[in-house]
């Protein structure tokens, strides 16, 4: 199940919406909302939310996600390229 670090009813989220908002863009958190004690929604910061969006962007994105195995496959067993092997001949 996805972490969400706090809950309030959806009665609670509409007294203190203004104070979630200021927490959520102090803290990278999440906060349920429930209704009659399930949860129905979640709030995120908008830091949040955009780094969720992009990873799911990566993780649709086959071609990057080879690149990404092949990586850690190498990364695994101590196999490292250094910087200037990565960026030989090409324009900074």
């Amino acid at each position: 199940m996805p972490h969400v670090d706090h809950y309030v009813s959806v009665t609670q989220a509409k007294t203190q919406l203004l104070n979630i908002i200021r927490r959520l863009g102090k803290q990278e958190d999440s906060v349920g909302i429930t209704r009659d004690g399930i949860p129905t929604a979640v709030l995120l910061s908008m830091e949040h939310f955009e780094g969720l969006m992009e990873t799911l962007e990566i993780l649709s994105d086959q071609k990057t996600m080879r690149s990404l195995r092949k990586s850690l496959k190498q990364a695994q067993v101590g196999r490292w390229e250094t910087h200037e092997s990565v960026f030989e001949g090409k324009n900074a």
